[in-house]
């Protein structure tokens, strides 16, 4: 599992998730935290990573484009802390991991998850 975590979610999520053997790195690590969403789309689908993000607007672009990659974790749960962070991600690779692998996008709520295949 390749992930990329975007701005708004916990850097220590990112150090976490290496520590305990994943591919992760937070946007603000490696020089984009300003970085727009089609940059990060970009630096993602050449890498291979998925990304996790609070912002809708990866699945505008996603739409728009009818790209089949790359795949995205949108949470939409306000004030998501590193250890809530580790679970929804554990959640939803665990649910979700070969959607994830094959191109789609997981909507993260409260308290259901949806999931549309690529291209939506």
């Amino acid at each position: 599992m390749k992930l990329l975590l975007d701005q708004g979610l916990p850097r220590s999520a990112a150090k976490t998730l290496r520590e305990q053997g994943k591919d992760c790195f937070h946007v603000g690590e490696i020089g984009m935290s300003m970085a727009k969403d089609t940059e990060i789309m970009e630096r993602a689908v050449a890498e291979g990573r998925v990304i996790v993000t609070l912002d809708g607007d990866f699945h505008f672009w996603l739409a728009h484009t009818r790209a089949t990659a790359p795949s995205v974790i949108h949470v939409r749960i306000e004030g998501v802390r590193a250890e809530a962070c580790l679970v929804i991600i554990r959640e939803v690779w665990s649910q979700y991991s070969d959607a994830l692998e094959a191109g789609c996008v997981v909507s993260v709520l409260p308290r259901k998850k949806r999931m549309h295949k690529l291209p939506i």
